[in-house]
């Protein structure tokens, strides 16, 4: 695909299959990106051609495929390291099977290592379970104290009291995008805080990634945690990047399989960075379709993503209030420029689940429920909400579907 000056969500819908599937009734509109984005017709070729073509494992063989199948993966993980800046993308881009395991990879194998009784851990209110759980485990383990940022009432991290906080804390994690509100969160200010106190930083570059241009250089972190299937590639692939010489100071996760580079009965020597954190046999046909999938992104250019993210979060924040007024209620930041395109949303006392089903039947697909962030929810005053999320495929055809079923929504309930 040649490199386009703006993203027209309304063409790109044909690179994706599932988007022009036969149905009865109303077209599909897919706005639940936020959970998992479609994926392109090249990702899913490429994948296909590689098990038709070239399968075999990696690590493992000295004939012509298996050396081919260690040419490919390799090169996913060139791909993937240079879309996010990745100073070593060789040694420092670590394949997992989704961000969740790379955000527990480093509580389990960092924290351990690191963190001692009494240590304090600093988190936000809004964090996705996955960066809040794997530390509530250790804390229960290890004793530590975990401390968390308040959410203000416009969405926003509550910074008034960030450097009380982070005094003498050894870890902060953050989300660089909440998947909840959207909320872009103000990194530069929390690494500078953590720095001053000698804090290593995880970002959860979850939603964030997919979206913003990246490069971990500027976002000055020195983990960040992604996954493949919310950036139009497949389920089953993580990626965990970690400045190389925290990841060579870090002992292993797993043990087995390629992670080894020698093994007695007595002990074990691990495996050079990055294969020391990839046990067994890895994903590689989901590692080369992520690696297709950057090469989609690449090719639209992640400066016009973000654009036409901001262009259809602002026709769809001014779409919805206008139609639906304070009936409609919209959590988090009314500023697109500091949020992704995320429009959580409570619709008067209509259950967001009972909402979610009605809006299916106009054809509109959306997320109900907490989103895995039950502290969120309570800060909200709320069970759930019902999301609608963003992408490339989108364009404004899908809010205006998406504002009409929540009107017939409001024929239904009301």
């Amino acid at each position: 695909m040649d490199r386009v000056d703006s993203v027209d969500g309304g063409l790109l819908r044909a690179d994706f299959p599932v988007l022009d599937r036969p149905r009865e009734g109303p077209r599909l509109v897919y706005l639940d990106s936020a959970s998992s984005s479609q994926k392109p017709r090249a990702v899913l070729e490429t994948m296909d051609a590689y098990y038709e073509s070239t399968y075999a494992n990696v690590h493992r063989g000295l004939y012509s495929i298996a050396e081919e199948s260690d040419r490919l993966f390799a090169e996913a993980r060139g791909k993937i390291g240079r879309f996010i800046g990745a100073p070593a993308p060789d040694r420092e881009v670590v394949f997992t099977k989704n961000a969740t395991e790379s955000l527990n990879l480093v509580a389990q194998a960092w924290g351990r290592r690191n963190l001692r009784a009494g240590d304090r851990v600093l988190l936000t209110e809004m964090e996705h379970h996955s960066n809040i759980v794997p530390w509530l485990i250790m804390a229960e383990e290890l004793g530590l104290e975990l401390r968390y940022l308040n959410v203000d009432d416009d969405g926003q991290l509550a910074l008034d009291h960030l450097e009380r906080l982070a005094d003498g804390v050894k870890l902060v994690g953050v989300t660089l995008m909440s998947n909840v509100l959207g909320t872009i969160n103000p990194l530069e200010r929390i690494v500078e805080a953590a720095r001053a106190n000698g804090a290593v930083v995880v970002g959860d570059g979850s939603q964030y990634v997919p979206h913003v241009p990246t490069d971990v250089t500027e976002l000055g972190c020195d983990f960040l945690a992604f996954t493949g299937h919310k950036m139009l590639g497949p389920t089953g692939i993580g990626v965990l990047w970690g400045r190389e010489e925290l990841l060579e100071a870090t002992p292993p996760f797993l043990g087995g399989g390629s992670m080894i580079r020698d093994v007695r009965l007595d002990g074990f020597e691990p495996n050079s960075l990055p294969w020391k954190f990839e046990a067994g046999t890895p994903p590689i046909a989901e590692a080369i379709g992520l690696g297709a999938a950057v090469d989609y992104l690449e090719a639209l250019g992640m400066d016009a993503v973000r654009a036409h993210e901001i262009e259809l979060t602002t026709y769809a924040l001014e779409t919805l209030g206008r139609r639906h007024g304070d009936a409609l209620v919209i959590h988090g930041p009314r500023d697109p420029l500091r949020q992704g395109g995320l429009l959580s949303i409570s619709y008067k006392d209509v259950h967001p689940h009972d909402l979610s089903q009605v809006l299916d039947q106009a054809g509109v697909c959306v997320r109900a429920g907490h989103h895995c962030a039950k502290p969120l929810m309570r800060r909200l005053g709320v069970s759930g909400t019902a999301r609608a999320s963003l992408y490339v495929y989108n364009d404004e055809s899908d809010v205006d579907a998406l504002s009409e079923a929540l009107t017939q929504a409001e024929a239904l309930f009301f």
